[in-house]
Parts: C-alpha cells; sequence; structure tokens
C-alpha cells in the first residue's frame, strides 16, 4: 500500500471509529496553545521560568498505563505536563499508540503491532507498570490528539512510521500542539522544508550538533533541544548557547533516575537532577515530581 493510500486508510479509520469517550468532569491543569507562535512562546527559554515536567509515554501510576488517554488526562488532574507518545502502525494502517514493536509487555495479548488489525487489537486490555490489567484499550493517535486539544501538548517519538505519513497528517489535520522528536538532522530538515506548523525535539548533546543545527537553516525558535540524561559539566557552554537562542534544553530520566526501585529513591535522583537546572525533564512518573521545587532561582 503506498503513502497515499494508508494516509486515506488511517482518516477514515479515525472517523469511522468515533473518538475515546474518556470522562473530563475532573479539573485539569491545562496547557493549551492554538497555533505555532503560542507553542513557540511556551516553549521558548526565559531564565525564571519554573522546570516544565514531561511524561513520558504519557506518565505512569499505578492502575494508569504508558500510552493511554486515560493516563495523560489523570496527569493533568494533578499538574501541567506535555507528553511524549508513541505511534505505530497497524496492519490496516491505524496509526495506535504503542512503544514496543509488541504488544506482550503492555497488554494481555501477543504480537506485533503490524501483524493486527485495528479491531483485533481492541480485543486487548492495556496492562500497567506493575502488570496489573486494567479497562483501558489501545488509542489511536486522531484519539489521542482530539482529546488533548486545547488541553496540552504532545511530542511525538516516530517507531517506523514514515516520515511522509507525519508529514501529510500535520497538514491535513493542522493540530497546533505537536512536537516531533527526530533522530537525525536529515529527518528535521524534511519535516521544516515540508511543514510550517510544527516543532522539532532534537538530540544536542555536544559542540558538533549544536554547530550543524546552527547551519542547517532550520530557525532555533522551531526547536527544543534534548540533550540528554542529564545537564553535563563539561557541555555548559552548549548549553549557553542553546539558552542565548532561546532554545530550551530537556533531559530524559527514563533510563537513570526512574529505574530506582522505590519513589523515594526516585524522589532523591530527581532532586539530584533538579539541582542542575535542566528546562524540561521528561519522566515516567510526572506525579512524583508534584511538591518537589521546580524553581531555577
Amino acid at each position: 500500500m503506498n503513502v497515499k493510500n494508508i494516509f486515506s486508510a488511517i482518516l477514515f479509520t479515525a472517523l469511522s471509529l468515533g473518538i475515546s469517550q474518556v470522562s473530563t468532569a475532573q479539573k485539569l491543569n491545562k496547557v493549551v496553545v492554538k497555533n505555532l507562535k503560542e507553542l513557540q512562546q511556551y516553549f521558548t527559554y526565559k531564565k525564571d521560568n519554573p522546570i516544565i515536567i514531561s511524561g513520558h509515554r504519557g506518565g505512569m501510576m499505578p492502575g494508569f498505563p504508558e500510552n493511554c488517554i486515560e493516563s495523560c488526562e489523570k496527569t493533568l488532574s494533578l499538574m501541567p505536563s506535555f507528553f511524549e507518545i508513541d505511534p505505530r502502525l497497524t496492519k490496516d494502517s491505524v496509526i495506535v499508540l504503542m512503544h514496543d514493536e509488541t504488544i506482550d509487555r503492555t497488554t494481555n495479548g501477543k504480537g506485533k503491532v503490524a501483524d493486527h488489525t485495528y479491531a483485533e487489537l481492541q480485543t486487548f486490555f492495556l496492562k500497567d507498570r506493575d502488570k496489573k490489567m486494567t479497562s483501558y484499550k489501545i488509542p489511536t493517535l486522531m484519539a489521542m490528539l482530539k482529546w488533548g486539544k486545547d488541553k496540552t501538548i504532545f511530542n511525538f517519538d516516530n517507531k517506523q512510521i514514515p516520515w511522509e505519513i507525519y508529514s501529510k497528517l500535520l497538514k491535513e489535520t493542522n493540530y497546533a500542539n505537536i512536537i516531533l522528536s527526530v533522530r537525525s538532522l536529515k529527518e528535521a530538515l524534511f519535516y521544516f522544508e515540508r511543514n510550517d506548523n510544527v516543532m522539532f525535539c532534537v538530540g544536542i548533546n555536544n559542540m558538533d550538533d549544536y554547530n550543524a543545527y546552527q547551519n542547517s537553516g532550520i530557525p532555533w525558535n522551531r526547536i527544543m533541544a534534548y540533550v540528554g540524561y542529564s545537564m553535563e559539566p563539561d557541555q555548559q557552554e552548549v548549553y549557553k548557547l542553546l539558552h542565548n537562542n532561546g532554545v530550551m534544553c530537556m533531559i530524559a530520566v527514563g533510563p537513570t533516575k526512574d529505574r530506582a526501585k522505590t519513589d523515594q529513591q526516585r524522589k532523591k535522583g530527581y532532586l539530584e537532577e533538579l539541582a542542575k537546572k535542566p528546562d524540561i525533564v521528561e519522566t515516567d512518573y510526572p506525579s512524583l515530581f508534584l511538591g518537589l521545587n521546580l524553581s531555577k532561582n
């Protein structure tokens, strides 16, 4: 199936499915952006801004699985946040949210996402981080986007979806609350040349990375910088240059502090990272940052 047919199938399926019916009776801490300018303003570095907490895979708590609309809503009921999510294509070209190539770890089903139709995936239930079954189902990307409009921002990782599909999706749906995580300058340039309504989360870990983007032609106001697992002492010059260009620096603690055995140990690790003054912290457990000092003063 070519890209045009895949995209047509995605839109048809999204419309025919109706979209998730998530209760929004609880008060949510919303992050509202209505256009690219507002998205850029939200991610513009300012010295005195508090540290932003981002929910990796939507954020997780007991009873709330990763990459799940209900989990994002639960997080927003506690605190403002934006969310990294993981879109993948099903056998019948529906974009769903699933981090792994298979559904084995996070559902009561088995097999690759790409080997199941969307209807088949809907026969399974999601598990939370403790491997406990929930009543929640695998959502479509379109369901997540419709739910999150005027509520939050999404940072798309790319799990083997052709770049052309993302590009066309951004043009056709015109959602303003999207950042694309890219794995290379080539990928960033592909979207930059085709889409004028999106920002990019790009890896800038050293001066070579900085210089590559400085010379790329992509304006700094279209970029948020992922700088690794921690704000490293030997890369302070890079961070200063990024800040001088208005670019926020994001760290990810999923592979490090999030893996501590207890919440108390995790919080201790978070405090160590917060003391280094990142602009954004991406974490599996955003709710554990409640009560921690997010001021950079």
